[in-house]
């Protein structure tokens, strides 16, 4: 650890602290831990007062959403919230955004993140809430970490390439390739910024600090897309992760290649159908709940499917998952 806790852009309650991980070739290396922390006395015959959540981002993203921290705060529980190495208040000039060549590089920023919290040390359980490629990175580390995590929440998680399984084996080979000799070559720019107009025209999106959270996403690389193709593979291939996990996205996909008012209420991100159905292989213990009116991050969608999603997450935390 490089900081003590200090002040975070979000204001209070949140508070920050940066997670010192060495360097890489592109130099020193760091992750920033986010708080909110319910107030001792309220938290005291709250079900979830013996609860910590740590929360990740999906790509080209930081965390910013303060309503799901008061969600977990109300009922108790500590909430923590991971920027992961080079995103949002971790990225540092002249790095890479969001470049890794391997999913389990974040075992480090998890792990720095976990011993800051002191989550096992005070025998709390731990509750992972991951949103799209997030999701994928913590379900990934959930199943090579057993025993670790009480229960496992999902937000859309990023659990197959949008072409689909066919269309992932086909190509898997030619990426992997690439990955091997143009790790940090060019991707075609894919990303039409429609998903951050329909967050707008929701008024759910703040304005980010310079380079935090570009219009239309950080540009693209094959190391990074091979990492994310092979984390793809490990999830079809079953990953048996040892708690109960909870998979939240919108009932509906919508293609991202023309604007549209129904980028407003369904996931212009992912084909939402593919990812319910690999959700299965996730482990013996999953629940699939289907919003309707949802975008890509549920809650950042218009009020009446947000407070659907958090109402459905309630009852699946408090009268199953983490039920006294």
């Amino acid at each position: 650890m490089t900081d003590a806790w200090a002040a975070d852009i979000l204001g209070h309650p949140f508070e920050r602290l940066s997670l010192d991980l060495g360097q890489d070739a592109e130099g020193p290396v760091a992750a920033t831990l986010v708080r909110a922390v319910p107030h001792r006395l309220s938290a005291l015959a709250a079900p979830l007062r013996d609860v910590d959540v740590l929360y990740v981002h999906g790509w080209s993203d930081y965390f910013f959403q303060t309503e799901v921290a008061a969600f977990w705060n109300r009922l108790g529980a500590r909430f923590y919230a991971l920027d992961l190495r080079k995103y949002g208040r971790s990225l540092r000039d002249g790095q890479t955004p969001g470049y890794v060549a391997n999913l389990d590089d974040y075992d480090a920023d998890i792990a720095a993140a976990l011993a800051a919290m002191g989550t096992q040390e005070r025998g709390r359980r731990l509750v992972l809430l991951g949103h799209s490629t997030g999701g994928l990175t913590l379900s990934l580390w959930a199943a090579r970490h057993p025993h670790t995590a009480s229960a496992v929440v999902l937000n859309s998680p990023w659990l197959e390439l949008q072409t689909g399984a066919i269309g992932r084996q086909a190509m898997a080979p030619l990426i992997a390739a690439r990955a091997r000799w143009d790790p940090l070559g060019a991707h075609p720019v894919v990303d039409l910024g429609f998903y951050t107009r329909a967050q707008r025209e929701l008024d759910t999106l703040p304005d980010a600090p310079e380079r935090w959270r570009p219009e239309r996403g950080f540009p693209t690389h094959p190391g990074w897309l091979g990492a994310i193709v092979a984390g793809h593979a490990r999830v079809a291939a079953g990953l048996q992760i040892d708690c109960p996990v909870l998979v939240i996205l919108s009932e509906r996909s919508s293609t991202p290649l023309q604007w549209s008012d129904e980028m407003t209420k369904t996931d212009s991100v992912l084909v939402v159908d593919d990812i319910a159905r690999t959700a299965t292989k996730l482990g013996p213990n999953v629940g699939i709940r289907r919003i309707d009116g949802a975008i890509h991050d549920v809650f950042l969608s218009a009020p009446t499917p947000r407070q659907a999603a958090f109402r459905a997450l309630e009852d699946w935390l408090l009268k199953g998952a983490l039920r006294q």
